[in-house]
């Protein structure tokens, strides 16, 4: 790819990654620190029972990977991958699948080139990656939740009982939307609604939003304001079309699954740094992988 076309965001990113692992202070020499330690750690410090059937285990790499430096981020790409090797962070702990389906099954991807791709690249720098998506989810609170609340800076307007429920003043649909695109950085922000709604109540189902409870959450009495990340088109988006047609005043922002969660990885950076001290942990974000016409992202 020609050095022109790499994104102003994709080169600020890269600079702050490179600029956060220079200000830390020398650690302790790593030892015998290994990836499956920093799993054991996390298992008793999440605050909730480990579950037996679960996604979130290390998906890539051997368990006895000597660590070097933690990365934590939204989606382990190959581009935030390369990233985490030029910042010496050999552990990437993932909140999405780095292969491509949640279960992280690739049976049916056996000698396809980009996997392979991917899997030597992680082979030839020594790193591990752990996937870890239920249980930073069932954490009470949501280890998401929090860090999106706290990004978007509605902590005030949070339920303190629910961190993905929001009241508000009567601010405009558009002002809302507006707020959430220049503070996420968010590039192409989709909206359902009239932007002058006056937003009241809003829920946030970051993520992926499923038809069901997506169309139960949407309906709910008083809310007039549905916050995620994405949806199929067919299911929830017509759901709201329709119900906004018939005379409902409510509204849907859909962010981005990158955007719509990754400051729950920028938080989940912060909980881990409360007890591994003894090498480097860091945030390595994401970046949105769509542009918009005329102009790509910036």
């Amino acid at each position: 790819m020609d050095s022109r076309t790499i994104s102003r965001r994709q080169l600020m990113l890269s600079a702050a990654a490179a600029t956060t692992v220079k200000q830390l202070k020398p650690q302790q020499s790593p030892g015998l620190l290994t990836a499956s330690l920093i799993v054991d750690r996390i298992k008793a410090h999440v605050g909730i029972p480990w579950r037996a059937q679960t996604v979130d285990k290390i998906v890539a790499g051997l368990p006895t990977t000597p660590v070097l430096g933690v990365a934590t981020t939204m989606m382990a790409t190959l581009e935030v991958l390369k990233r985490c090797v030029a910042s010496g962070l050999n552990m990437v702990i993932t909140h999405e699948t780095p292969f491509y389906l949640h279960q992280d099954n690739v049976s049916d991807l056996q000698g396809d080139p980009t996997l392979e791709f991917k899997l030597n690249f992680i082979r030839e720098h020594n790193m591990a990656l752990f996937h870890f998506h239920d249980h930073w989810h069932a954490r009470k609170p949501d280890g998401i939740a929090i860090g999106m609340m706290r990004e978007l800076g509605w902590t005030k307007n949070a339920d303190p009982e629910d961190p993905r429920r929001f009241t508000f003043p009567d601010i405009p649909l558009g002002t809302i939307a507006e707020h959430i695109r220049a503070t996420l950085h968010a590039q192409t922000i989709r909206v359902i609604g009239d932007p002058k709604l006056p937003v009241k109540k809003a829920f946030a189902s970051w993520g992926y939003i499923s038809r069901m409870p997506g169309i139960d959450q949407f309906r709910e009495p008083g809310l007039n304001l549905f916050l995620g990340g994405e949806t199929r088109e067919w299911e929830l988006v017509e759901y709201v079309q329709d119900s906004i047609s018939k005379g409902d005043a409510k509204a849907l922002i859909l962010i981005g699954h990158i955007a719509s969660e990754q400051a729950g990885m920028k938080f989940c950076a912060e909980w881990l740094r409360s007890f591994i001290t003894e090498v480097p942990v860091q945030f390595v974000p994401a970046a949105e992988p769509f542009w918009t016409p005329p102009v790509p992202c910036a």
